[in-house]
């Protein structure tokens, strides 16, 4: 299909070139490549050790741009040596398109359309996960993806494993640390920390059981997703998170921050107790090492005020800890019984607490819960308060 007049508008004004990166699709990689050239030439094709006869097929495009790699490097590879190739080049944007055949070239003057509206953009393609032919596997894949990936940013896509994408080259990170398949969770993530603007559009999709090959390895792709994501969540929460809110606090100013952002956020009141009641229970259970980690996990997961849950945290500061763990210990003390009694006074050392680990484990986790009940049914009820006198 040729592009109408306005999209060849369109195609003109935008300097983009489109990559396709292709291993052993010799079924599909004519069609595609054929499909693509209706609406541009400017194509770069990476056969990443292909061993069909993908080789044979390329040599009647050879007009186009053809990077050839002696063996199979990854998915990964071959886009970071297609996004080197394009920079190269001097393009602006490059749009990934799988050479399995599922993706419509068609397609392509709307990913051009979108990035007029928003430029600088990374899009995805959103496919219809729903519809008939697509594997199951495939869609709790995406859904799964999109779930980490909304952890790792804060930010909710429907397809995040979509190879039809949109990448501003310029602002894209430079360095990567993956190869295969996971590279495009990667590239993703790093791009929406470094402030670039992710979002889908809509796309078609065809799955062909018949024609398209698919080179996905369920077992060892999913663990090196399962590692990555692994990275870049602890990244997230010891890193990537405090630095945002850093940043949004200098920004504008801390006073006005704790003001706006904490006192006067758009949280609701029961909210602010869930995130004071979180704060007391970490910080009081037996997590020492963790509970940073674990805090901003939780906090993220429900979506709760961090700087509150943070701040409340620290009921274990290291003045009040000798109190936490005596209070732990004489909770410990009423549902667990040891041979050896623990006396609880100024002469309690740690060698006698590992001697009562249970005890204390058990009273520590008691105590936390009650605490947090209790510390959080009295914010809400004291930001009630508050809330209504200051509405009179």
């Amino acid at each position: 299909m040729k592009p109408t007049l306005p999209q060849q508008d369109l195609i003109n004004s935008t300097h983009f070139c489109v990559l396709v990166p292709t291993y052993n699709n010799h079924k599909t990689l004519r069609k595609v490549l054929d499909s693509v050239l209706d609406f541009t030439p400017n194509i770069i094709i990476i056969n990443d050790g292909s061993t069909d006869e993908t080789s044979t097929i390329l040599k009647d495009y050879s007009q186009l741009t053809q990077i050839h790699h002696a063996k199979n490097s990854g998915k990964g590879m071959a886009l970071r040596n297609g996004f080197k190739k394009a920079i190269e080049l001097n393009f602006e944007y490059a749009i990934t398109i799988d050479s399995d055949g599922q993706h419509f070239a068609t397609d392509i003057p709307n990913f051009l359309a979108e990035i007029q509206k928003q430029p600088d953009s990374l899009l995805i393609g959103s496919r219809n996960m729903t519809q008939e032919n697509v594997p199951k596997k495939s869609s709790f894949g995406n859904k799964f993806s999109n779930f980490w990936f909304w952890f790792e940013t804060g930010i909710k896509l429907d397809d995040t494993q979509s190879g039809f994408r949109l990448y501003p080259l310029r602002l894209i990170p430079k360095k990567y640390y993956t190869n295969k398949f996971e590279f495009e969770i990667e590239v993703i993530v790093r791009s929406a920390w470094k402030g670039i603007l992710v979002k889908n559009i809509p796309i078609q999709v065809l799955y062909d059981p018949t024609e398209r090959v698919s080179h996905f390895r369920p077992f060892k792709d999913f663990t090196r997703i399962s590692i990555l994501n692994t990275v870049l969540v602890l990244n997230a929460l010891l890193y990537i998170k405090p630095r945002d809110f850093v940043r949004k606090a200098k920004k504008k100013g801390f006073k006005r921050f704790f003001l706006e952002d904490i006192l006067e956020s758009s949280d609701s009141n029961f909210k602010k107790a869930a995130a004071i009641a979180l704060g007391i229970f970490i910080g009081i259970s037996p997590f020492w090492g963790f509970q940073t980690v674990l805090l901003l996990f939780f906090a993220t997961l429900f979506k709760l005020n961090k700087v509150i849950a943070y701040l409340s945290s620290n009921v274990s500061f290291p003045p009040f800890i000798p109190f936490v763990i005596y209070g732990s210990l004489k909770m410990g003390s009423y549902f667990v019984s040891t041979d050896t009694p623990l006396v609880l006074d100024s002469s309690v050392t740690f060698d006698d607490i590992q001697k009562n680990a249970t005890q204390y484990i058990v009273g520590s986790l008691i105590l936390a819960s009650v605490l947090a009940l209790s510390v959080g049914l009295i914010s809400y009820l004291l930001l009630t308060a508050f809330s209504s006198k200051k509405n009179k």
